[in-house]
């Protein structure tokens, strides 16, 4: 008898401390400011909703950057990233991606068939359908933040420690790696934010300068939020800070003096 209520509670409680362990939900809405170099260069947003895919329940992530003032005079930047994540698997089922960067444009949409391991990659700018075979797990590079930001919660973080997953980004596989750089305090517009610093490698080219040039920093808390983004481009720098937010799955840790 004893057995049986412990293996009744573990039932309940188990599923109670997954769910505990998620670092998101639909609502949760990001603002970021973004400079290029001194000059304000534009705003970003992320915003997680509800929706049904191939009648399954999704995470449906969006993001989207647009430029203004004087950068946008010179290098107009407008946006759209959509991944469509399985609720019961983290893994992305779709991924969309629209870009118009100074005339580079790209328009892009990728499901994914993660059982049979192909991407179906529609190219409408293009009008070309391609299938690739691709790893077990891929993401695509929208889905792999959001699954990170869940699996930092499950696991003790060491300085130097790496995290590696499969992901499929522009018609091609690639091995992304991220590595865990310490615990840094940062000053933002809110007040002062305990943070965990990462360096993903990322391409080096058209880009990136170097393959690490990225840095960014999360909440040190169960949110894992996004607070900051710094990188070397092949042109000049970018900085991205959070500007606004809302719809926090758990309470935020300000720092008081």
């Amino acid at each position: 008898m004893k057995n049986r209520i412990a293996i009744i509670f573990l039932l309940i409680i188990l599923p109670l401390s997954l769910f505990s362990q998620e670092a998101f939900e639909p609502g949760e809405w990001f603002k970021f400011r973004v400079h290029y170099g001194p000059l304000n260069g534009g705003y970003a947003t992320l915003e997680v909703k509800n929706t049904n895919l191939n009648n399954k329940a999704t995470h449906h992530v969006v993001g989207k950057g647009w430029s203004t003032g004087l950068v946008h005079a010179v290098f107009k930047v407008r946006d759209n990233y959509e991944t469509f994540i399985d609720k019961d698997n983290g893994l992305p089922q779709r991924f969309i991606r629209q870009i118009d960067e100074g005339g580079y444009t790209k328009d892009l949409q990728i499901d994914f068939n993660q059982a049979q391991r192909k991407a179906y990659v529609l190219d409408k700018k293009h009008k070309e359908n391609h299938t690739f075979t691709t790893p077990e797990s891929v993401h695509d590079m929208l889905s792999a933040f959001y699954y990170l930001r869940n699996d930092l919660n499950r696991k003790p973080l060491v300085p130097g420690q790496e995290f590696q997953l499969n992901m499929f980004y522009d018609k091609e596989n690639h091995d992304f790696k991220l590595k865990f750089l310490g615990r840094e305090v940062i000053k933002t517009k809110f007040g002062k934010i305990a943070t965990l610093k990462f360096r993903p490698y990322v391409l080096a080219g058209r880009v990136f300068e170097e393959k690490e040039s990225l840095t960014f920093w999360v909440s040190d808390d169960k949110n894992k939020m996004p607070v900051k983004v710094s990188a070397n481009l092949a042109v000049g720098s970018l900085n991205a800070s959070l500007d606004e937010f809302k719809g926090l799955k758990h309470p935020l840790q300000i720092i008081m003096d």
